[in-house]
């Protein structure tokens, strides 16, 4: 079942690899289903259903006009479950924006057949920098990103992987090879889609949608990353969510699936089995509790 057609007639690529109980990986802004296959495939081995599809608007996927907010995304996430017969004892996995779906889901439907999740780099609970998340990213930032893609998108985004995999003048976890392939991914998908997925990213509250995670939650980010911070996000969600497991994965930046991909692939492969996580160091977590968060109430 390579294609599927949402409720309002959108064509997803997904795919479905192993048998057992499923996994569902959700991947990042601009790539597609396929930044997950080194984890897709050890989960499969390790009898799991993993299963990835590309989110309207990028990979092998339908480019509609429109959509491209977070209920509908939450709306297709359902929807890809619910024909990929993952409706009883799911994982849901979340990069980046991706975690933005898992969220989103978990308030919109109830957490309807979830087990745990579990989001990587992930840019919940909230991207944007206001006066009571001061520790966003401005929207100045944001804008400046939308006028590099409308100028010249290749040009952009062949920056933009730099950064995103920590590539400098002496540091380069990935190979130049994985720096064409993740641009080339990011071209395949629609402009339009493009931008308007990045501005759902940037805009988009997910404190209010914190309560609705209560299954197993794992939290991986690392301490690097310059695209989406940590301080807002990872350690915001450890706070907010007192089960929560947050693993911070030091000195690396945002792609960590690509600079991490054996260490990432076996704390995935702990979680959903129902293995103990390496948690943070107890000084580190005695900081974070400390730090007081209210999370809004639904």
């Amino acid at each position: 079942m390579p294609m599927i057609e949402t409720r309002d007639g959108t064509r997803l690529y997904a795919k479905s690899w192993g048998d057992g109980p499923p996994v569902v990986l959700i991947h990042g802004w601009p790539l597609s289903g396929d930044s997950w296959d080194p984890v897709s495939n050890v989960l499969a081995d390790e009898g799991f259903r993993a299963i990835a599809y590309d989110r309207r608007g990028f990979g092998r996927s339908d480019q509609p006009s429109g959509g491209y907010d977070y209920d509908t995304f939450a709306d297709d996430l359902a929807d890809v479950m619910a024909a990929m017969g993952a409706s009883d004892n799911t994982a849901l996995v979340g990069f980046s924006m991706g975690g933005g779906e898992i969220a989103r889901y978990m308030s919109r439907y109830g957490g309807r057949g979830v087990s745990r999740v579990a989001l990587v780099s992930s840019v919940v609970p909230y991207m944007l920098k206001t006066d009571d998340n001061p520790d966003g990213v401005p929207q100045s930032t944001f804008d400046e990103m939308t006028d590099g893609m409308l100028e010249d998108r290749a040009k952009f985004f062949t920056s933009f992987f730099r950064d995103f995999y920590g590539v400098g003048m002496l540091s380069r976890p990935v190979s130049d090879e994985t720096l064409k392939l993740s641009w080339s991914t990011a071209m395949q998908a629609g402009l339009r889609p493009t931008l308007l997925s990045a501005k759902a990213f940037a805009t988009t509250d997910f404190r209010e949608d914190l309560p609705s995670l209560r299954v197993p939650t794992l939290v991986i980010h690392g301490t690097s990353d310059a695209t989406v911070p940590i301080e807002a996000t990872g350690r915001a969600v450890a706070k907010a969510v007192p089960h929560a497991t947050l693993i911070e994965y030091d000195g690396e930046p945002h792609g960590v699936f690509a600079t991490q991909t054996e260490r990432l692939t076996k704390d995935l492969l702990d979680f959903v089995s129902g293995r103990p996580a390496e948690t943070m160091p107890q000084e580190v977590i005695d900081t974070l509790t400390a730090q007081t968060i209210v999370a809004p109430t639904v």
